[in-house]
């Protein structure tokens, strides 16, 4: 049997504020446990909260962003759990009146097409704590630093296929997040967390079928491979006679697999009620405008105006304004080189192949885009080649020296003297009689050895393009 896989995604994101939900504490990430827990954030009895504006502001201009409808009156729900590191014994949520309703995000594939994804809702709610098992021999510990910290969570129409589309969505969700600058989206510090809900059914069938929640996946790969796992499963489970029983499970990255956490709660299960100790959240026109008159550029207008102005391919455009970060290095290279297809090209393939390399984000680069601007400048003047750059490049790794001073310092320079390098044809023309005759009698692509054979002679500080021409007139 064919089988079609059914998708939606749970996107949690740490709003970048500087404390709590409902308190003043601090959320900053790292700290002791149990050192950024104020006396509400432990649920003492008599403390009541007071709401971070802040908070829905980011809400908000995520909402505007992606064009969704913005709700102007909200209300915050209490939702009703146990478990230990929830101190309230409830989470606060929005049920029925989220900030942000319905709303779509086109997704471009890696074959070019575009997906459009529906977005159900995108609500405020405050995190839990944590626990923590590592540390304690059969026993846990709870941290309650988390615990009120302000989530923004995106929730998608089941309108995802495949676990590539799911990433793809997520990347591009990850993006615009950056780019409005209201979370960092650090998967590995938990600002950014994603629970997948899976499910397959036979292909034609219009009903879906029983889903499973894989819950806190930190990272894109991760939650290819966890889709991907759970989708085979759930096959096997249906090719061999058993039904799919609706839970929570948790992938595991050691085995590559998921596993049952829960019985998936439903709604009546949590208990939902209007959360009695805050008002409705009430905004007008003027403020949503006001919220709309602070957004950034985002990619997808950025990329088209990279197209536009820098002439730039649709693939190089997408790569560069993959991240605000990126796309802002680039144009300080472009700008002070003055050569943006040449700075598009280092910037998305050397510059970022060795960021991936050393698992670093471009803000600690340590080739600023002021140095590779210069690197760029050198190579247009003449003053190195393509190859030397390379060189030259993997030096300012290294040396904090300009690139005037790196060049200076190993003898780089190219060699740009007509004198100079016809002495380097001439030695090559000498050396290589065959080829230089097989030239003569029509055998083009020959030009490319000899060619080769000065630069080897130069040591590669010859302009290649001067060589060319050389070789060419004197043979001909």
């Amino acid at each position: 049997m064919e089988w079609e896989t059914v998708i939606g995604l749970e996107v949690h994101v740490q709003l970048s504020t500087k404390s709590k939900l409902f308190s003043g504490s601090s959320i900053k990430f790292g700290a002791e446990p149990n050192t950024q827990a104020s006396i509400f954030d432990l649920a003492l009895p008599g403390t009541l909260p007071v709401f971070n504006k802040e908070a829905l502001a980011k809400a908000v201009k995520f909402g505007v962003a992606i064009g969704a409808e913005i709700s102007k009156r909200s209300v915050f729900d209490r939702k009703n759990y146990f478990y230990p590191d929830l101190p309230k014994g409830y989470q606060v949520t929005q049920l029925d009146y989220p900030t942000v309703g319905k709303g779509e995000l086109a997704v471009t594939m890696d074959d070019g097409n575009e997906r459009v994804i529906g977005i159900t809702r995108a609500h405020m709610e405050e995190d839990a704590g944590k626990s923590l098992h590592e540390d304690y021999q059969g026993m846990s510990g709870i941290d309650l630093n988390r615990a009120g910290t302000p989530l923004l969570e995106i929730v998608s129409e089941p309108d995802l296929r495949t676990a590539r589309e799911a990433v793809a969505f997520l990347k591009k969700l990850h993006s615009i997040i950056r780019y409005l600058d209201i979370s960092d989206a650090i998967m590995a510090e938990g600002s950014m967390r994603c629970d997948a809900n899976v499910s397959i059914r036979p292909v034609g069938e219009t009903e879906y079928g029983t889903r499973t929640e894989i819950k806190n996946i930190n990272s894109f790969r991760f939650v290819e491979k966890a889709i991907n796992y759970e989708v085979q499963r759930q096959q096997g489970v249906l090719e061999d006679g058993g039904r799919i029983v609706q839970e929570t499970r948790l992938y595991d990255a050691d085995k590559d697999e998921t596993r049952p956490m829960r019985s998936k709660e439903v709604a009546n299960d949590y208990r939902y009620f209007p959360e009695p100790d805050l008002l409705p959240i009430v905004i007008d026109d003027e403020y949503i405008e006001a919220i709309r008159a602070q957004l950034p550029e985002m990619p997808d207008a950025k990329k088209a105006r990279f197209i536009e102005e820098y002439s730039l391919s649709d693939y190089d455009a997408g790569v560069l304004v993959s991240s605000r970060e990126i796309a802002e290095y680039f144009e300080v290279v472009a700008s002070q080189s003055g050569d943006a297809k040449l700075a598009a090209n280092w910037v998305s393939q050397d510059l970022m192949g060795l960021l991936n390399k050393s698992n670093l984000d471009i803000s600690k680069s340590p080739v600023q885009a002021e140095r590779l601007a210069m690197l760029v400048t050198r190579i247009k003047d003449n003053t190195i080649s393509g190859k030397i750059a390379k060189t030259v490049f993997e030096t300012m790794v290294e040396d904090s020296s300009s690139v005037d001073e790196i060049i200076a310092k190993k003898g780089l320079k190219q060699v740009t003297d007509s004198g100079e390098i016809e002495k380097i044809v001439d030695e090559v023309i000498t050396n290589n009689p065959e080829q230089a005759q097989q030239y003569r009698d029509g055998k083009e692509q020959v030009i490319g050895f000899l060619v080769g054979q000065a630069m080897k002679l130069s040591k590669g500080k010859a302009n290649p393009a001067a060589v060319n021409e050389l070789l060419r007139k004197k043979l001909a």
